[in-house]
């Protein structure tokens, strides 16, 4: 039974079992909590809004529906932040008994939940992008890879459900949830029991796979632009958004694969092993982690704003100089209409 365990005739409810409260405060967590919190929503409430207005400005099909991978990320992390961030504070803030809060383990299950959901869902994006860019870079003439934005919408939310689905196995008796130290939050049982050796090699390899993909797929797509871009093709495909997207990617990989894999990795050597779970180290991977959620974020607000910076340049540069127009047939010479039509404002 997922909610309780029994003990010494005494029921004790199975999210406690291991860990349970009270635990010893600690007040610079508290304070790190909520700093980190607080930078996390903000830092993801502006990348949408940048999000949002580039999103506006696009054209071509392939950058809306980056655009649209982009916003689900931004989404997905400003919810994690928000829905764990908020009960992490409110135990810092308030110190209230886990055991008699939650004395059926319902709080502590959501927010495992929540954790693993919220978790395993950038990995995925991460993975879906790099999949729709090696489609859209190696087939790019191909209708069938030609994502619409309907298409990218739906697969986002598909993402949402595959990882929700994971997140519900230990409700239905695959692994469990359980109190962690120091108090203030709920993560999977990383333990060799049959059940839950299961569940955590499916959290875990489902991780480590899509950032394999990830990593396999963008860098045959960074070899392919590379290889357009810098041969005799240059002249004829113009790919500067492609690798302005591909370089997002890039960094999003980078940055979540140093974030994700010694969280990954050290629940799949401690679950494989049965060896005793180092608490500090656990706690330490897992805020290594959670740091993705805030550096994510200004990997597309800086290129996003660099994109702006670079077109503004250009068009100004195209504006302001003067150039000279030869009629053909005519031998005429025509000033630039556009310079033309700056030194008359001007003169105005």
């Amino acid at each position: 039974m997922v909610g309780s365990a029994s003990s010494n005739n005494t029921t004790t409810p199975i999210c406690f079992s291991i860990h349970s409260p009270p635990f010893k405060y600690n007040h610079t967590i508290a304070y790190f909590s909520a700093i980190f919190s607080g930078l996390g929503l903000s830092s993801n409430l502006f990348a949408f809004i940048v999000l949002i207005k580039a999103y506006q400005r696009a054209q071509s099909r392939s950058r809306c529906s980056f655009l649209i991978f982009l916003s689900g990320l931004v989404v997905t992390d400003f919810m994690g932040l928000l829905v764990t961030g908020s009960i992490v504070v409110s135990f810092h803030a308030t110190r209230f008994n886990w055991r008699e809060l939650d004395p059926h383990c319902h709080f502590c299950n959501f927010m495992g939940m929540s954790m693993v959901f919220y978790g395993l869902c950038p990995l995925l994006l991460g993975a879906s992008m790099a999949v729709e860019r090696f489609m859209g870079i190696n087939q790019p003439f191909s209708r069938s890879t030609n994502m619409s934005k309907s298409r990218a919408l739906l697969t986002v939310m598909m993402v949402w459900v595959f990882a929700g689905c994971i997140s519900l196995l230990p409700l239905g008796g695959l692994g469990s949830y359980h109190m962690q130290v120091p108090g203030s939050w709920c993560f999977i049982n990383i333990s060799s029991k049959p059940l839950d050796l299961i569940f955590c090699l499916v959290f875990s390899l489902v991780g480590l796979l899509s950032l394999a993909v990830s990593f396999l797929l963008n860098t045959v797509s960074v070899v392919t632009l590379l290889r357009v871009c810098c041969g005799q093709e240059a002249m004829q495909r113009q790919r500067n958004h492609e690798l302005n997207m591909m370089g997002q990617l890039t960094c999003i990989m980078i940055i979540t694969s140093i974030c994700w894999c010694p969280l990954l990795i050290f629940i799949l050597k401690c679950a494989l092993s049965a060896e005793t779970v180092d608490l500090d180290l656990l706690l330490l991977f897992l805020r290594l982690a959670c740091l993705n959620q805030i550096c994510d974020p200004w990997i597309y607000i800086l290129c996003q704003l660099s994109c702006l910076r670079r077109a503004k340049s250009i068009t100004l540069s195209a504006m302001s100089h003067h150039q000279v127009i030869m009629l053909p047939g005519k031998g005429k010479a025509v000033e630039n209409p556009c310079r033309t039509m700056i030194t008359r404002a001007n003169k105005d």
